[in-house]
């Protein structure tokens, strides 16, 4: 995978994944004065608590943000089931424990949230990298009755 980025916060060490990252938003929206676009560094861990950014962090449904607790917090549990859920025009999201594997056998990624590509698009298959959007991928994502 990509370089993973360290973010050092009170208790917790935020850690980022750019590649991973389609900017799906529920740590800006979540967090707004940690996760900042505009500042520099983008992940101000300071400004929250180690389980404010734990709670953020587990909704980032690509698995671009990940934590680690210093303070002897519990980490992330790795749901009991695993779900599939589409997203309209773009990604399957998975939670639960993911193992992508390649044709050859081999393990790419052992997560517990991860977007995969259903558009065909991506440069980084068999992840989402937001290419569906140039693309003009159009697919409401539900089930034909």
């Amino acid at each position: 995978m990509a370089k993973i980025h360290e973010f050092q916060g009170q208790g917790i060490t935020v850690q980022y994944e750019l590649k991973r990252c389609i900017h799906a938003e529920k740590c800006v929206h979540g967090l707004p004065a940690v996760f900042n676009r505009e500042g520099r560094p983008w992940i101000q861990p300071q400004h929250a608590t180690a389980d404010e950014l734990a709670a953020v962090i587990e909704q980032c449904p690509t698995g671009a943000l990940h934590y680690q607790r210093t303070d002897g917090g519990a980490p992330e549990a790795i749901p009991q089931e695993n779900t599939i859920t589409i997203e309209p025009n773009g990604p399957l999201h998975v939670r639960g424990n993911v193992e992508v594997v390649s044709s050859n056998g081999s393990l790419v990624l052992n997560d517990t949230r991860v977007a995969l590509c259903r558009c065909g698009a991506s440069h980084f298959k068999p992840f989402c990298d937001n290419s569906h959007i140039a693309a003009g991928f159009t697919d409401p994502g539900l089930p034909e009755t």
